[in-house]
């Protein structure tokens, strides 16, 4: 979509070729750019931050490699203890960070989503053929619906289709992420280790 070479004045001086349809547009294609240029800055530091986490759990096995080779003496036993015990504790940590890499896949796929989603419409709403079509409208929203993998946000999207405010659609949303934890517990998933379980995209 290039909107720099859309007709037409803007609303800061408007004049008889001022058009709603391509202010729209022009908003649109600014929150697809912010959106895309936010993920790749993030794209960057967590980069750098995986590599990072690499790094660190191969020292970490160096160390328990090299404490568990230690003499049982007397004079080293607490030592080795200690060392050992301090790598089992950042082994855990490492495995909460990766739990939160998770959520950011799923973050950053999202807003992939959202930014197609914002691309898709802004296509529709610059083409006059299209922009009055019910059925263009209803191929879009179908298009839109077919790239949610979590029951939880097709839920959401019918809510809103069907008439019910954003808020109400969220609602319905956090309503189906609790039910889902709460299947997981009656399950004997368990409590606060269900969070492992990231569905991703």
């Amino acid at each position: 979509m290039n909107v720099d070479s859309l007709p037409g004045s803007s609303a800061r001086h408007p004049d008889l070729d001022w058009s709603q349809i391509r202010e729209t547009i022009l908003m649109l294609a600014l929150g697809v750019a912010q959106i895309e240029m936010s993920m790749r800055d993030s794209d960057g530091s967590v980069e750098v931050l995986s590599n990072s986490f690499t790094s660190m759990i191969g020292q970490v096995k160096m160390i328990e490699r090299i404490a568990a080779g230690l003499p049982d003496t007397a004079e080293i036993a607490d030592a080795k203890i200690s060392m050992v015990g301090s790598c089992d504790t950042i082994g855990e940590m490492m495995r909460a960070a990766i739990v939160a890499f998770q959520f950011y896949d799923k973050l950053t796929q999202r807003l992939s989503h959202v930014s197609s989603s914002l691309g898709t419409l802004a296509d529709l709403v610059s083409d006059s053929r299209r922009l009055y079509n019910p059925y263009e409208w209803m191929g879009m929203q179908e298009k839109i619906r077919s790239r949610y993998t979590m029951e939880e946000e097709r839920l959401m999207f019918e809510a809103v289709m069907q008439g019910k405010t954003v808020k109400q659609a969220l609602a319905i949303y956090m309503q189906a992420i609790e039910e889902k934890k709460q299947k997981a517990v009656a399950s004997g998933g368990g409590g606060a280790a269900d969070d492992d379980d990231i569905e991703m995209f």
